[in-house]
């Protein structure tokens, strides 16, 4: 295990290197290091790695969301109002429509089917976007119009809502009529995640404010915290629906709105915590990635994919519609929501394993979009948020020079 995390460490800093002199985001060599060392190509990631590979990325993604709330000004969402609402399921309920319509055309799939893909398909990763919507947030680009908030707030929902879709779909594969209850889970799930980190992060302030400890303690009793929250998730899903990640986003806000100086000195020390996680969860992610899968669907799977995320950038113009947001910055905005990473290799695989016919065709697909979106998305936001937004103050030094 000691070996294959030194490969995956150096190989993922040189390659992430590498990118980056090559004007492209370090993520696209971390998710190539996952390919080359995974299981279907060098093999040189300790099968224990493997098997705890979804804790790990798990770990990984609780820590970016911990620093982003933090980092997120209720005030700024106030602000913002009906899109950020909107924008946590319009642009994946067009999508989803998108692959169900245009999936049994390129593949012999039925409706059902391509629902589930398109369930699969249709969050965007918040592990991609979060970091560089907060470093965005750093150097004051439209911080007036708060869009860096609003895009990271709906990247983080718009899982829940597709995930809660995903099962409904697959319990109707299998037999089940579909559960129109469960759609009623998503916003107990959003009001129930609020309140348990809102609840967490009062008593945390308070906790930090009586007892003097250091900030390096005080990290490690948050993430302990946020690990309790998602695990929290899990224990009472039976019985209540709630959001563990959308409660780690909560519980970062609190402490933000009620000891904000704490707030500024945690997050700095977060943003050198993730240069560690963010290995670990791209690399990860790439490990997942079947290349020869990928080779068989080829021409129609891309064209599939490319056909949704354009019918998905029309659902994010739609939340945007009268909105002080100019066409320049909802253009971002649309950019900006194109990424998939962690949800598809979290639940691509699950079809397959579930015995749905079109397994292997959803995973293929799902597999291609990693590959494809992960590095436009990340490229696009990084290639034209100097064009797109504009500047309001914050750091002179630009976000990713």
């Amino acid at each position: 295990m000691l070996f294959s995390l030194a490969m995956m460490v150096l190989c993922g800093m040189i390659l992430s290197g590498t990118m980056q002199k090559l004007k492209l985001p370090g993520l696209v060599g971390m998710l190539l290091t996952g390919i080359v060392l995974g299981p279907y190509a060098l093999n040189l990631i300790a099968p224990e790695l493997l098997n705890i590979s979804a804790d790990l990325r798990e770990i990984a993604l609780i820590v970016i969301l911990t620093r982003a709330g933090l980092a997120l000004d209720i005030k700024d969402l106030k602000k913002v109002g009906r899109p950020a609402i909107l924008m946590c399921f319009v642009p994946a309920t067009f999508e989803i429509i998108a692959t169900t319509i245009f999936a049994p055309i390129f593949f012999p799939v039925s409706h059902l089917e391509a629902a589930i893909m398109g369930t699969v398909l249709g969050a965007v990763s918040p592990a991609v976007i979060v970091p560089k919507m907060l470093k965005l947030m750093e150097h004051g680009y439209s911080k007036e119009k708060s869009i860096p908030q609003l895009i990271m707030a709906g990247a983080s929902v718009d899982d829940i809502y597709v995930i809660v879709l995903f099962t409904s779909f697959m319990g109707m594969y299998e037999g089940n009529s579909f559960d129109v209850i469960s759609l009623i889970k998503i916003p107990v799930a959003i009001a129930a995640g609020l309140l348990v980190g809102i609840l967490l992060g009062l008593a945390l302030v308070k906790l930090f404010q009586k007892i003097h400890m250091r900030d390096t303690v005080k990290i490690l009793i948050l993430l302990s915290t946020a690990f309790l929250l998602v695990s929290l998730e899990t224990a009472v899903k039976a019985y209540v629906p709630m959001s563990g990640l959308l409660a780690v986003m909560a519980l970062g806000g609190t402490i933000l709105k009620q000891y904000d100086v704490l707030a500024e000195r945690l997050s700095g020390k977060f943003s050198k915590i993730w240069v560690a996680a963010e290995l670990m969860l791209f690399i990860l992610v790439g490990a997942t990635v079947d290349i020869s899968y990928a080779a068989t669907a080829g021409f129609m799977a891309v064209a599939l994919i490319f056909i949704a995320l354009a019918i998905r950038i029309w659902g994010v113009f739609a939340c945007l519609i009268k909105t002080p947001i100019s066409a320049k910055e909802r253009l971002f905005c649309a950019i900006a929501y194109l990424p998939k990473a962690t949800v598809q290799a979290a639940i691509g695989g699950l079809p397959l394993a579930a015995g749905v016919t079109a397994g292997n065709t959803i995973l293929t697909v799902a597999v291609l979009a990693i590959l494809v979106t992960a590095p436009l998305g990340a490229i696009g936001v990084d290639a034209t948020y100097k064009r797109l937004l504009t500047r309001d103050g914050g750091n002179d030094k630009a976000p990713y020079s």
